[in-house]
Order: structure tokens, then C-alpha cells, then sequence
């Protein structure tokens, strides 16, 4: 595994490092998880069993591909010690975000420093953490997720009919229309089952809540294919990830992944930040939909 936690790059840049190399190799982090899992166990865990939020699940997911580990549970090294664990000598961990609150000199000082993350009142920090599997001595309940039997199509059905989005059903693409506020769907037959359904369905819900009655949510965007548009895609991509790692539906649902996959990577080459602010706005994105449907959003923790 990559060590990230000794490079110079500030914080976003770096807990983006490990996603950048999964996707210049065509790899999107936040589909794989869902392989031969069960939606108890897809996102990564605090020792506490607390769920992260945002970008760091994205980084997580990513770190977790990259070495294997099949845990979801993640531990700092003095947490791993507090438990009666010990890392294993050699072994890397991945690097994961939160912003500190800044003291009232930190923020004039911030606001002094161009060159700071700071925004006046908080700064992003960040620290190393290690996955169970790295650790020896911690015991085996400590490191064990609880299980959940896999949702039938119709709990699926249930959970996005609470969602009061205007849904038309016909044709042969799926979208959201911004300007008549309603997500256009192919008929469910026309899917390969009706997880894959639902799993668009949860994409395209995504782009729904951009509207300014619900997150007013605007990239910019000016034409098809441009920045704003790859960056709304990212937003509803990792949103529908979000979700379907709560109850249980495989995001995977992308046609031309090579497209989007370099249209995300030329926007990075441009904007370092810009996936931490796409994950941030995803999980708000996961949150509003998972409360419409009845769901407990992620614990409300200080991650991006």
C-alpha cells in the first residue's frame, strides 16, 4: 500500500492522492465495495463504529481497493494501542480530514496567509489512520461488522417512493430536467435487473436535489461535457454511492465510465479540491435523500 501521511501536499491534496491513481487507472473506488459485501459493512467505521462522511469515505473506499483490506474498521495509532492492539511494524496507513476550529488570532492569521486553507473560522487538518487488518492483537468483535440480509427489490421500491420527486417513466435515457423539475426514467423492464433501476434511480435523484427549493446547488455549468457539468456528475455519482452504501444497492450504473472518469481527472489537474468539495456536496446530497426516505443519515461527524 501507497503511504500518502509523510508527503508535503497540503491536506486536500493529499486525501485525494490514492482516488487520482485509482481513476487514472480506470478504476472508480466507490463502485468496488459493494463485490461479495452486504450494505452493513460498505462504509468505513471509526474504532467506535461511527460511519465517516464524505470525502473520507471516498478515500477509505479507495485505500481499502488499493491493499485488499476487507474490514470496514479504521483506527488511529493510539487507538489501536488503547485496545490492546499494536499496527504492524511496516505498515502504511491512509490518510483521512477534518476541519479545526481556528482560535480568533488562528483566523486573522489565516485571513493574512493567502497561501492557508483556512476560511476564517476553521482550517482542514488531517491525520493517518489504519485499517483492523493491519493491526495485531485487537479482538476479533472489535473488528467484526454487524450483517444485514441483502433488500428485496420491493424494500428498494418502498424506500424511493417516500422521495417526492417528480418521476416520469418512458423513452430510452434517464435524466433529471432541471427546467420542468422532474427525472425522466426508462421503464424498469428496460434495465438488466431491478437493482440497476434503482441504482440510476438514485443517480439521477441526485441531480434532483440540486434544485434551488432543496440544496440550490450550481457548478457553473455552461454547456454540455463542460466543468460544471463533470463536476454536477461527480456530486450525483458519489450521492448515489452514498446511499446505496446505507441500504444496501450497488451504484454502479455509468455507461461511458472512461469519459467521466478523465473528465474528473482533468478537473482535478486544475483544481486540486475539487473532489473534497464534490464529496461534501454528494453527502448532503445522500443525507437529504436518505432522511426523505425514512433512513438515518450518517452520523453528523466532522468530516468533509
Amino acid at each position: 500500500m501507497t503511504s500518502y501521511d509523510s508527503t508535503k501536499l497540503p491536506p486536500a491534496q493529499r486525501v485525494t492522492a490514492a482516488i487520482a491513481a485509482l481513476l487514472k487507472r480506470g478504476v472508480r473506488p466507490w463502485t468496488k465495495p459493494w463485490e461479495g459485501g452486504d450494505a452493513s459493512s460498505v462504509l468505513p467505521l471509526r474504532a467506535n463504529g461511527q460511519r465517516y462522511r464524505g470525502m473520507n469515505v471516498v478515500a477509505l473506499w479507495a485505500a481499502a481497493l488499493e491493499a485488499g483490506y476487507a474490514s470496514p474498521y479504521w483506527y488511529t495509532f493510539k487507538q489501536a494501542l488503547a485496545q490492546g492492539g499494536q499496527v504492524r511494524k511496516g505498515e502504511h496507513g491512509a490518510y483521512v480530514i477534518f476541519y479545526k476550529p481556528l482560535t480568533k488570532a488562528e483566523a486573522r492569521a489565516a485571513e493574512d496567509d493567502e497561501s492557508d486553507e483556512g476560511s476564517g473560522r476553521a482550517v482542514l487538518r488531517g491525520y493517518v489512520v489504519f485499517n483492523r487488518e493491519q493491526i495485531d492483537g485487537l479482538e476479533e468483535a472489535q473488528g467484526s461488522a454487524p450483517q444485514a440480509p441483502s433488500p428485496s427489490p420491493d424494500a428498494y421500491a418502498a424506500r424511493f417512493e417516500k422521495v417526492p420527486a417528480t418521476i416520469r417513466i418512458g423513452g430510452g435515457r434517464a435524466f433529471y430536467a432541471p427546467s420542468t423539475d422532474h427525472v425522466q426514467m426508462p421503464p424498469p423492464d428496460a434495465f438488466a435487473d431491478r437493482t440497476q433501476y434503482y441504482a440510476t434511480l438514485a443517480h439521477e435523484l441526485g441531480h434532483w436535489t440540486r434544485h434551488p427549493s432543496r440544496l440550490d446547488r450550481d457548478f457553473g455549468q455552461k454547456r454540455f461535457a463542460d466543468c460544471g457539468y463533470a463536476m454536477e456528475e461527480l456530486v450525483a455519482e458519489l450521492c448515489a454511492a452514498f446511499v446505496g452504501a446505507v441500504i444496501g444497492l450497488p451504484p454502479d450504473h455509468l455507461e461511458d465510465h472512461a469519459a467521466y472518469i478523465q473528465s474528473w481527472l482533468d478537473i482535478l489537474k486544475e483544481q486540486p479540491s475539487a473532489f473534497l468539495t464534490a464529496a461534501g456536496k454528494a453527502q448532503a446530497a445522500a443525507d437529504y435523500l436518505l432522511h426523505l426516505m425514512g433512513e438515518t443519515p450518517a452520523s453528523q461527524i466532522s468530516d468533509a
